[in-house]
């Protein structure tokens, strides 16, 4: 929503919240809509920007917390409540499912958990991946950030929360962890790779689309790469 604050006011919030990085997609101006009150710039843009130009700073201050116990739980069965209101996680557990029985989804491959935990011990500041997906054609095991199709966080948000996670988790960890426990066949030299996952004609999807902005161009600094999806007669369709 619209605050009514000025591109020197975001700015100094995003320099405090610079001072811990791994923490910086929670803070609230990064979902903020609209535009700011004196150049009528959003403020996703600023926000995009200040981080553009301390990329490296911001980048060297996520750090990777190594989990002690498996990245595979093992107790995902992809089972909820109907009357369940989250509808992020029953969206997630039918792609999974839907995997699990055979399935794969063209660009992302096979989803292989979800909901798959970061934190080592209760304190630490790390969430949870929504979708863990491997495609063993392209060699690229995705982190995707899931947001139902009605959503109205930003695409910065999903942008950040989603490289934070893929620079929190330990790689060579997670991949062993899935091998020896799940037994999926997941190769050395794979691309680990942070994706939001939206909808196509959404919130995000239109902010995405606006192609000269610096939402994209922090995007190609992280490396991130976005995947789309409908839904049509209870089918979820995924595009590049």
């Amino acid at each position: 929503m619209s605050k009514g604050y000025t591109k020197d006011e975001i700015l100094a919030k995003c320099a405090e919240a610079l001072q811990e990085p791994s923490s910086f997609y929670k803070k609230e101006f990064v979902d903020y809509t609209g535009v700011c009150s004196d150049l009528r710039v959003p403020y996703t843009e600023i926000v995009a920007e200040f981080l553009c130009e301390h990329i490296e700073e911001y980048m060297a201050g996520l750090e990777v917390i190594t989990r002690e116990k498996s990245y595979y739980t093992g107790t995902h069965d992809g089972c909820y409540e109907e009357s369940s209101n989250r509808e992020e996680e029953k969206l997630a557990m039918d792609m999974y499912k839907y995997c699990q029985a055979g399935g794969k989804y063209g660009i992302i491959g096979k989803i292989i958990d979800y909901q798959t935990p970061l934190k080592d011990v209760q304190g630490d500041k790390a969430g949870k991946i929504d979708l863990l997906a491997y495609d063993d054609d392209d060699l690229i095991l995705r982190i995707l950030e899931l947001k139902k199709p009605d959503s109205t966080e930003t695409m910065l948000r999903c942008v950040l929360e989603g490289y934070t996670y893929l620079r929190t988790v330990d790689k060579n960890k997670l991949i062993e962890d899935f091998r020896k426990d799940a037994g999926v066949k997941i190769w050395e030299n794979v691309r680990l790779v942070a994706s939001p996952l939206v909808a196509k004609g959404g919130n995000q999807h239109s902010e995405y689309l606006k192609a000269d902005s610096y939402l994209r161009k922090l995007m190609g600094k992280l490396g991130v790469e976005p995947v789309f999806f409908t839904i049509a007669n209870g089918k979820i369709e995924i595009d590049g």
